[in-house]
């Protein structure tokens, strides 16, 4: 070997290290490996009304998912999820299931807190939240969950897009989305999104569909975003499920006025909301191709505030500034009646 072989032959094999390391990095079977512990199945019970007896309730069972990330039990999840069920049932990979209690929710946001009620089982695995704001369109992330049931199931896919959602589910809050290419179906709601250091970006919301199945439109909750809303604060969880009207439909209701308001169609029981006596709906009907519970309470002013689009930030500083034990005052549309509704709010 020459002279200037040997002199190079370091700076050749240094070249070399680069891709030796690259193929040393964690592919998704180790991420996934990894992971997977953290992610539990939540069951849920409430009811609903028959679509074949419109006013007769009956029980429904649900099925979501979530991500356990504390070492007391908190779990991320949707509050689509969780919002108004009766009670939460959850799994570990183990198999081993107890009982979850819905501690906060952000429906705006779909996004939800629930604690393990006792303590976690032998062996439980935490996953890690990450910083979404570094995340970067492309990247290749997994999504873990139960779709249509079938618990612990993977798919893989890559960060299509960041958006911004005026509105999830006929709210009003501006929330940061990942758009997303992986496979998401009914089930995985609620799970996490993992990028390829196994650190949790985001919480699964919904998908855009026109099958009803998966087509490559799977959007997930920014982990910022329930980082700032459920972690950084507390809200409390009212356990009613319900959308904002305003313009032709709160005309439609008989509100004062055509004010807008918060339309209550369940109550979950035991639930702060239930506590208050707010009322859910009981009258199935489909109103310009969707399905709306009517007959429920509509909830007009919270802390004196109007529900409506333009007042979210004052509503939000409202019920921020209150803490366990302190009164909270609604006015609320029942049966054409106006009515001062009042409770303290629950404990932590």
């Amino acid at each position: 070997m020459t002279r200037l072989a040997l002199a190079l032959l370091p700076v050749l094999l240094l070249a070399c290290r680069g891709p030796l390391l690259a193929q040393e990095t964690s592919g998704v079977e180790d991420v996934f490996a990894r992971v997977h512990g953290s992610v539990v199945t939540l069951r849920t019970v409430g009811r609903t009304v028959l679509p074949s007896a419109p006013t007769s309730f009956t029980s429904v069972e649900g099925v979501g998912s979530g991500v356990l990330f504390s070492e007391e039990g908190d779990i991320l999840t949707a509050a689509h999820v969780v919002q108004s069920a009766d009670q939460v049932v959850v799994e570990f990979p183990t198999g081993e299931q107890g009982l979850g209690r819905v501690v906060s929710s952000v429906p705006s946001a779909d996004v939800a807190l629930v604690r393990y009620v006792g303590p976690l089982p032998q062996g439980a695995v935490t996953a890690a939240l990450g910083d979404s704001d570094g995340v970067r369109v492309g990247e290749q992330v997994l999504v873990v969950g139960a779709p249509l049931g079938i618990s612990h199931t993977l798919s893989v896919g890559h960060v299509s897009a960041r958006r911004k959602d005026k509105g999830l589910m006929s709210t009003l809050s501006e929330i940061e989305l990942f758009q997303t290419d992986a496979a998401i179906n009914q089930g995985n709601s609620g799970g996490p999104m993992f990028d390829m250091d196994g650190r949790v970006i985001g919480i699964v919301s919904h998908i855009v569909t026109r099958t009803g199945g998966h087509q490559g439109l799977g959007f997930a909750v920014t982990s910022n975003v329930a980082r700032e809303l459920l972690v950084d604060s507390r809200p409390f969880w009212s356990g009613a499920d319900g959308l904002l009207v305003d313009g032709r439909l709160a005309e439609i209701l008989n509100t004062p006025g055509g004010r807008s308001g918060f339309l209550v169609q369940r109550v979950a029981k035991h639930s702060f909301a239930d506590e208050l006596g707010l009322r859910g709906g009981d009258l199935l009907v489909d109103v310009a191709g969707e399905e709306l519970l009517l007959g429920g309470d509509i909830v007009l002013e919270i802390q004196g505030v109007s529900v409506e689009s333009g007042n979210l930030g004052t509503l939000r500083d409202a019920l921020s500034g209150l803490g366990a034990g302190d009164e909270l005052v609604m006015l609320v549309l029942r049966g054409g009646d106006l009515l001062k509704v009042t409770g303290r709010l629950p404990p932590d």
